[in-house]
């Protein structure tokens, strides 16, 4: 188990996907996403494998949640700094976490 003081360690903040890009190098099917997090946190780089259920199109604009504050991952020649939150449907195909419209850019899950 881990204590609230490791759970607030953990910053999940709400971000627009404002680029969607193929990313062709992953091992799985994935996007490069670039998302806003608005003036505190800015604008970070995230990849996802959400391909089987979003098209590009679908996903600019849309408002995800994200850890932010994990230090940059190399996928392939990607830096991904930010993780895309998610979870499975039964076809083990990624649902993106979705904080509603009304929620604004760069605030913090608690």
């Amino acid at each position: 188990m881990i204590s609230y003081s490791d759970f607030e360690n953990v910053h999940i903040h709400v971000g627009q996907i404002i680029e969607v890009q193929d990313f062709p190098e992953a091992r799985k099917p994935a996007y490069k996403l670039t998302i806003d997090f608005g003036k505190d946190i800015g604008i970070k780089r995230s990849s996802a494998q959400i391909t089987a259920r979003y098209t590009q199109d679908t996903l600019v604009g849309r408002k995800v949640f994200a850890v932010t504050n994990f230090s940059p991952k190399q996928i392939g020649p990607f830096i991904s700094e930010a993780l895309t939150l998610g979870t499975t449907d039964s076809n083990e195909e990624v649902i993106l976490a979705d904080p509603g419209h009304d929620a604004t850019i760069g605030s913090r899950l608690f």
